[in-house]
């Protein structure tokens, strides 16, 4: 609203004066916070401490120009906590309204239960939801124009279908690469070097298609299906060239070919508010997905023969042979139906017809999609001048990454050393399972595969049962801390200790450390999207290429760790790897409980 300080002042009733919020106060706060914010000055306060003196001022007062200054989520927690507190004004309001509130509120519980699970699903996949999108919040009409210019469903799509094959992709080889590594006669511990290859070039690759979508999504797709179909042909053919090189340079090149930043960032620019969430829910779905068919489809792989004496159809070998083939179709599919989303400078620019002289003139819708914060307090001309700015134009994201690093609060460098943490748990149970349960219970490709496979389709269900009920009783804050604790535990309980080491043993607790590890990386994204600045909304370094980033090294280390480990024996493997694993979750506790208040 245009001058609303001033609007509101003169609006007051003189016998209720004394109730009516101090607007002009909270203005003057809010700016001294992300004055102190954005000097870095010494005496600039910990995100805990101003949100907590905040909090005291807003008992008596409103939320918006906090979140938007500050680059805080802060008025979601407040309103939640501040509601059912006993001496809240709130609470006080509640108990004089009628008893249609009543009705009101028990409405929304439901329709809440029914929609939580696809909420915290789409959290789960931390695509920005962010209100500053072209220039205007998501209520706006013209705003919310725009992207449905840019929504194509069977785009949309295409971007599902390419992240449940890269995730097919990924673990399809995950039971047969130690047996392939024998085959071309290197240790079958060198598996972690092949499956982690695809992950080294995952970090260079996640870079270059971030940046890229900011120009286009159907070249950067188009890219990466013809590197896949590359890379996965290579890796099939390694066999019969007998070579461990063109086996690693096929991997390579399927890494180099992970287009998730742009399905990501395309969610995020191109699908409608009002689908963006279940968007989000199908990204998270079809990964899960893709997890779970991998290895399920490597089991089914158990046949040998020579196609004209020159090409070898295996075990080791079909993975390749089947997802170049699968990327081929998909690569066609893409060329037909894809529907490149128009730029934005072509949607801003509208023809505004002039009356008085019945001509056309271009309008930038953006520069009045905000005017709602403006002031109009012709008392206080900064300020004014200052809100007509922001009103007028978005965020600036960040340009590097050291300038995206300088916004890391300590509660953003927490969590995003939990995703390692957990990435890297699940990167050192999956990738070594061939071996270890080769090992100890010599298990079959067949029966890893199921076991693998199995694992995946736990991820939909667990989801199901914290978005529905637990998220609802607990603060995420307080799942985070059991999550990790229970990793933790599953961990411990990994250990060959006793002798003999047994299969029940071994499932369960690889069952409780990758059960809540995906209970982990749920709520940690969505706190994580909580407490990030919000400049790294958009651009291309982005919240979600630094939390991919930091999963993609995790798995790196994770699969570098297995092979080392493996020169010591493959008796030695299992606990050598669970060390680290163990050390860098209990650090992620410590972490966790110093950061704990300033998680909302």
């Amino acid at each position: 609203m245009v001058a609303f300080g001033k609007k509101l002042k003169q609006a007051q009733v003189q016998e209720w004066q004394g109730y009516y919020i101090n607007y002009k106060l909270l203005k003057k706060r809010v700016k001294r916070y992300s004055q102190a914010q954005q000097s870095g000055t010494q005496d600039t306060q910990p995100q805990s401490v101003v949100l907590k003196d905040f909090s005291r001022l807003l008992d008596s007062q409103i939320l918006k120009k906090f979140d938007k200054r500050f680059g805080s989520s802060f008025t979601d927690y407040y309103v939640k906590t501040r509601s059912n507190h006993p001496y809240s004004q709130l609470q006080s309001v509640f108990k004089q309204a009628d008893p249609v509130i009543d009705f009101i509120k028990a409405a929304v519980s439901r329709l809440s239960n029914s929609t939580s699970f696809l909420e915290f699903l789409g959290k789960h996949a931390f695509i920005v939801q962010d209100q500053d999108d072209l220039g205007a919040a998501p209520s706006d009409v013209n705003g919310d124009l725009f992207v449905e210019e840019r929504y194509h469903f069977m785009s949309l799509l295409l971007n599902l279908v390419n992240t449940f094959l890269y995730m097919v992709n990924t673990y399809i080889i995950v039971p047969t690469a130690d047996g392939y590594s024998l085959t071309l006669g290197a240790a079958a511990t060198v598996c972690g070097v092949i499956i982690g290859s695809m992950a080294i070039a995952q970090i260079f690759s996640s870079v270059y298609f971030s940046a890229w979508s900011n120009r286009s999504y159907f070249r950067p797709l188009l890219f990466s299906s013809i590197v896949l179909l590359v890379g996965n042909t290579l890796y099939a053919l390694a066999y019969d060239l007998n070579s461990l090189s063109v086996l690693l340079l096929g991997r390579l090149f399927c890494g180099l070919g992970s287009a998730r930043a742009v399905n990501r960032r395309y969610i995020s620019d191109c699908v409608p508010l009002k689908f963006r969430m279940q968007a989000s829910a199908g990204f998270v779905s079809a990964s899960a997905l893709g997890m779970a068919c991998g290895p399920a489809m490597a089991c089914l792989f158990q046949t040998n023969f020579k196609f004209c004496n020159l090409l070898t159809f295996n075990e080791a070998t079909l993975p390749g042979w089947v997802m170049a083939f699968l990327w081929l179709l998909y690569l066609s599919w893409l060329w037909f139906s894809f529907r490149e989303p128009p730029p934005y400078t072509k949607l801003l620019v509208v023809p505004k017809l002039n009356a008085e002289h019945g001509s056309t003139k271009p309008l930038l819708l953006a520069s009045e999609a905000n005017y709602e914060d403006e002031e109009g307090d012709r008392e206080e001309v900064e300020d004014d001048g200052e809100e007509d700015s922001e009103g007028s134009r978005s965020v600036e994201p960040v340009t590097s990454i050291a300038s995206a690093y300088q916004l890391l609060t300590p509660s953003v460098k927490v969590q995003l050393f939990i995703y390692f943490m957990l990435k890297y748990a699940m990167e050192i149970l999956l990738a070594e399972s061939s071996l270890v349960t080769g090992y100890y219970f010599i298990w079959s490709t067949r029966n890893v595969a199921i076991f693998l496979a199995c694992l995946g389709l736990t991820v939909i269900p667990v989801n199901v049962v914290v978005g529905n009920y637990i998220s609802n009783i607990f603060e995420e804050r307080q799942v985070l801390l059991a999550s990790e604790i229970m990793v933790c535990i599953g961990i411990l309980l990994s250990f060959n200790i006793l002798v003999p080491y047994s299969a029940s043993q071994y499932v369960g607790s690889a069952l409780i450390t990758f059960v809540f590890a995906e209970v982990l990386e749920g709520v940690n994204l969505s706190l994580l999207s909580r407490v990030m600045s919000s400049r790294l909304s958009k651009g291309t370094f982005n919240s979600g290429l630094l939390s991919t980033e930091a999963g993609t090294i995790a798995r790196v280390i994770a699969d570098g760790t297995i092979t080392l480990s493996g020169y010591l024996g493959e008796q030695m493997l299992l606990n050598i790897t669970l060390v680290p694993s163990l050390c860098i979750c209990v650090s992620a506790i410590v972490a966790t409980c110093f950061t704990y208040n300033s998680l909302y």
